[in-house]
């Protein structure tokens, strides 16, 4: 399900290290997907709700079945499946010889209206998803068909993607810096928190352009800290 706009709005105008950071002080410490990177560097920050595939390894019988039609192809039911608003994570538990889908499945999630795709595996054409400024996050690049080596097992169902547990609706922000997952019940609470804090930073990288030392700038202090709020407070930004 999408995220209300509001909230959506609210983390684009974050960043994943702020989330990180946020979340990292609420408790939660592994956030921060591992082995995946930002394939199209004029891509939007991506936000939206996670649509799961959880993945085993490929065994021939099972892939002769699918190829025949006689088995379950849940990539196919998870590429007409994920909508608008919702980011496709694919567990692939690292394998990069076989890759998930290509730049015409991007191209279709981009048109529809998908919020991303992240996989802990590898992409087909990634020269052409670099041009579709649409958020692909992967760790490697292959041209095999994803049956060569993964068998799809379970959709909407919790993954480790990244070394990171990721369940269904779980919110996923991602840009340059790379991909986090946020608790559903927590997004709110740390969109807010997470706005602040990219202001706060970007008001204590102003002060050091400025001169100022880098002892109480930053890691801010609570002199720093209140300037802060004086200023947003002043322009009404708190």
């Amino acid at each position: 399900m999408p995220l209300a706009p509001a909230l959506a709005a609210l983390l684009r105008e974050t960043s994943v290290p702020a989330v990180v950071s946020t979340l990292y002080r609420m408790g939660y410490q592994n956030v921060f997907l591992r082995g995946v990177r930002a394939l199209s560097p004029g891509a939007p920050t991506m936000v939206g709700t996670a649509y799961t595939m959880r993945t085993i390894p490929m065994r021939e019988d099972q892939r002769t079945a699918i190829e025949a039609g006689a088995g379950d192809n849940l990539q196919k039911r998870a590429f007409e499946g994920v909508a608008a608003g919702e980011v496709l994570v694919c567990e692939a538990a690292g394998v990069t010889e076989t890759a998930l889908l290509g730049d015409m499945v991007a191209t279709a999630f981009k048109v529809r209206g998908v919020a991303g795709i992240v996989v802990d595996g590898a992409v087909n054409d990634r020269a052409a998803i670099e041009d579709l400024a649409f958020p692909v996050y992967a760790a490697g690049d292959a041209s095999l068909p994803f049956t060569s080596h993964r068998h799809v097992t379970a959709l909407n169902e919790p993954i480790g993607c990244g070394g990171v547990a990721i369940f269904p609706g779980d919110v996923l922000i991602g840009d340059r810096n790379g991909v986090a997952a946020i608790p559903l019940a927590v997004a709110q609470e740390v969109a807010k928190a997470a706005h602040r804090r990219e202001k706060l930073e970007a008001f204590c990288a102003a002060r050091l352009r400025e001169g100022a030392p880098l002892a109480g700038t930053y890691p801010p202090d609570e002199a720093t800290v209140a300037a802060f709020d004086a200023t947003a407070a002043g322009r009404g930004t708190l």
